[in-house]
């Protein structure tokens, strides 16, 4: 089943824009899933398990850096293929 997910990052540290950066990076060099980002987002598509299991080793490597963040997601279920894939 494929999904896409709606994903913001929000660094609780007054330089927020390398850890956005480095998660956004992280994301994209992840096999099998489409990334988009835009201003206020970033969307991830893909089968379920694969976006999934790689939300949760990047959410994993951002908690584990010095600073606290707050991710905001919001899922689509049946997303559409991309024609990027």
């Amino acid at each position: 089943m494929r999904i896409a997910v709606d994903i913001s990052l929000y660094p609780l540290d007054a330089d927020y824009i390398p850890p956005i950066k480095d998660f956004i990076e992280r994301l994209n060099r992840q096999p099998g899933l489409v990334v988009e980002t835009n201003a206020m987002s970033t969307q991830v598509a893909g089968e379920h398990d694969r976006v999934f299991a790689a939300l949760a080793e990047e959410t994993k490597a951002t908690f584990a850096g010095e600073a606290r963040a707050v991710f905001v997601m919001k899922v689509l279920g049946g997303a559409p293929p991309s024609s990027g894939e």
